[in-house]
């Protein structure tokens, strides 16, 4: 075999996809700048060691199960309610992640709750961290499902592991009693172990009794929940009905009118 036959066998083994791809043409630069050995090595471990970062930044995001990808970039800000608008600038920096705080995104609907709460979680990835994004609906049936199949424990332990839960639709649908226990259950684990959790929700909290149902059970969630919390005011005109129209005027501005020959 080659030099190259044996380099292309021996990364491809070891797997280092990165260095098999970019040696050669490092090599070339190498030569061309007079760079020793180790700096020739170094410049392909670099190489190798950013692309292993890149792929795990975009695991991460494919891991968390996100509906659809909103990069903070993406968001416009003239479009978010004023408080989401002044908060984003402490929030953006995660130390909540870090300090294992709560976000409550409280609003009407259309607001940009689930686009703001997306655009966090990818950052978050984005600096290596595990989230999970779900809705409510969701991860109480996946809760019910996973009791009677009896392995419940084992997706406590999984739930409880992410730096950051993103809950998202809370106020939709009402639940039962074992969904609600179950709900109540697996944040509180997630509180206790200082976790992040995130919370969409179109309900204020003096309304959460309508889809808790029990009183009792609603105040400890609510307390639980909003314990050293971020609490964002989200009421405001539609952000969705913004981009509609923004993008409509967009359309609107590449069609050419007709003309009559």
């Amino acid at each position: 075999m080659s030099l190259h036959d044996n380099i292309i066998a021996y990364t491809r083994s070891i797997r280092l996809p990165e260095m098999r791809k970019s040696y050669q043409e490092q090599a070339a630069e190498a030569l061309q700048e007079n760079c020793s050995y180790e700096e020739y090595l170094c410049r392909l471990l670099e190489r190798e060691h950013m692309r292993r970062l890149e792929n795990r930044k975009l695991s991460l995001i494919r891991a968390a199960h996100f509906p659809y990808k909103k990069y903070l970039h993406d968001l416009n800000l003239d479009y978010l309610p004023e408080d989401g608008r002044i908060k984003l600038k402490m929030l953006k920096n995660l130390d909540f992640i870090r300090t294992g705080q709560n976000i409550i995104l409280a609003g009407n609907p259309g607001t940009g709750k689930t686009h703001l709460a997306i655009a966090l979680g990818i950052k978050a990835c984005m600096e290596n961290y595990k989230v999970l994004f779900t809705t409510i609906p969701t991860l109480i049936t996946q809760l019910k499902e996973s009791r009677s199949e009896q392995t419940l424990r084992k997706m406590e332990l999984r739930f409880e592991k992410y730096d950051l839960v993103i809950c998202d639709e809370l106020g939709y649908i009402s639940f039962d009693k074992e969904g609600s226990e179950l709900l109540f259950t697996n944040l509180s684990l997630r509180a206790g172990n200082n976790k992040a959790t995130m919370i969409t929700t179109n309900l204020s909290f003096d309304r959460w009794q309508e889809i808790f149902k029990d009183p009792i059970l609603t105040a400890a969630m609510v307390d639980r929940l909003t314990h050293k919390a971020y609490i964002i005011n989200m009421n405001g005109k539609s952000y969705r009905m913004k981009e509609t129209k923004d993008w409509m005027i967009n359309i609107d501005k590449k069609v050419e009118p007709f003309q009559l020959e």
